[in-house]
């Protein structure tokens, strides 16, 4: 890793050493795992993969990546352990991670708006018509995608709106990191149906009946504590693995292996998807997957 904190970041460093002999890996999944439209190994086949989670920010300083290592059994409730965990992950650590991992969660918005797209578009070449009313629920709609309208339908949380609000800086940063991924044939595509999964880790702690809001922040650092040990009971299969101080010291480490978890969450089904008629919508402006709440 070029910059930042790194906490046990040898294996990482090992995978881009070898990568730079100029071999490609674009996943290192084990091949007996077959992704399905439900929970694998309910015919015995075995978990085995590495998952990354990635807190993006605009900025690499504030950016936490973490790698969960998923042990082999025979049960949906294999091992988790956390890998590595860097605070200032720079674009070619997070290439190198979605590369060398079987899925990768990121919290971003991975796409904008349609709508929004269209009317940036139709301003911007003077061929905009006149709306009926720019009242409240006409701004709305252009600054909402279907994916937030689903999140706060089914948990009551509203994600940020990725073009009004500072989280478009990230989703920028995002946006040049999928095209440097594209570019080298490795599928983000924004859907899920790729490698990478756009998540939402306060969406999913509030499926998960833990606490969602007031975590953040220096200041903030008992309560994470208390969230750290909630997820342990959630996740007694998870080991922290010597990463746990840092989780409760910086909300952008936690939020990378909350990224890292529901990643896995939703390659084992335990997502929602997005609906059929929410497909292509998906395919354009990304879509959070988020734990279902049983």
């Amino acid at each position: 890793m070029t910059s930042g904190h790194a906490i046990r970041s040898n294996h990482l460093n090992a995978r881009r050493r070898t990568d730079n002999t100029g071999q490609q890996t674009a996943s290192v999944v084990d091949t007996s795992v077959e992704r399905a439209d439900g929970p694998v190994n309910t015919h015995g086949k075995k978990v085995g993969m590495r998952v990354a989670g990635v807190d993006l920010a605009a900025e690499a300083d504030r950016t936490g990546l973490a790698i969960l290592n998923v042990g082999e059994r025979e049960s949906l409730n294999a091992q988790m352990t956390i890998d590595e965990l860097l605070l200032g992950a720079d674009d070619p650590a997070i290439r190198n991670a979605i590369t060398q991992a079987g899925r990768t969660g990121i919290d971003v918005p991975l796409g904008w708006p349609q709508k929004f797209v269209e009317f940036v578009s139709d301003h911007a070449s003077g061929s905009l018509s006149a709306p009926v009313t720019t009242d409240r629920e006409w701004r709305r709609g252009l600054a909402l995608r279907e994916t937030d309208r689903s999140v706060q339908r089914c948990t009551g949380v509203w994600p940020l709106s990725v073009a009004t609000e500072r989280i478009a800086y990230a989703a920028m940063r995002w946006a040049g990191i999928e095209a440097r991924l594209r570019a080298e044939d490795v599928s983000a595509a924004r859907d899920g149906s790729g490698v990478v999964y756009e998540v939402y880790p306060a969406a999913a702690l509030k499926a998960w009946g833990l606490q969602h809001r007031g975590y953040k922040g220096q200041k903030n650092s008992e309560v994470r504590h208390r969230l750290v040990d909630d997820l342990s009971a959630k996740f007694p299969n998870l080991e922290w693995n010597g990463h746990r101080d840092l989780c409760v010291a910086d909300d952008n480490a936690l939020d990378a292996v909350l990224a890292a978890i529901i990643a896995l969450e939703a390659y084992l089904g335990r997502c929602e998807p997005a609906p059929a008629e929410l497909k292509s919508s998906a395919r354009r402006e990304g879509w959070i997957w988020v734990p279902r709440n049983d």
